[in-house]
């Protein structure tokens, strides 16, 4: 089994900053791409940044210039520097990961558990 662990929300200011960071544990044998995703209540699920194995990036509009994704491949670890935080940033925020956890299966899509991210003065 593969397990995707959030840290690093929490309660910030507008203006502030966070790092979230996802660290993927288990029978890992590749993973592809891993991303962020945010749910706010009442709202939709929404992606808020991608990145693919080889580092090419993909941010939602909403956040292009405030955050940004980067990745660890030896570590299986995704990270979301997140500055300049407006209140319409406040969410759960979620980590994704497509894993294989064997050569002979295709990609599966994984989630962690999430972990809040409350934007307020």
């Amino acid at each position: 089994q593969v397990q995707l662990v959030e840290s690093g929300g929490g309660l910030v200011q507008p203006g502030g900053s966070l790092k979230l960071s996802c660290a993927a544990s288990g029978s890992i044998v590749s993973i592809d791409a891993m991303g962020w995703y945010r749910q706010a209540p009442g709202k939709e699920r929404e992606l808020v940044a991608a990145i693919t194995s080889g580092g090419t990036t993909t941010y939602a509009g909403s956040v292009k210039g405030r955050f940004t994704i980067s990745r660890d491949n030896a570590k299986n670890t995704v990270y979301l520097q997140m500055d300049s935080l407006k209140p319409e940033d406040t969410a759960v925020y979620l980590c994704n990961a497509e894993v294989r956890t064997d050569w002979r299966l295709p990609f599966y899509n994984y989630w962690g558990q999430g972990t809040q991210v409350t934007v307020s003065s």
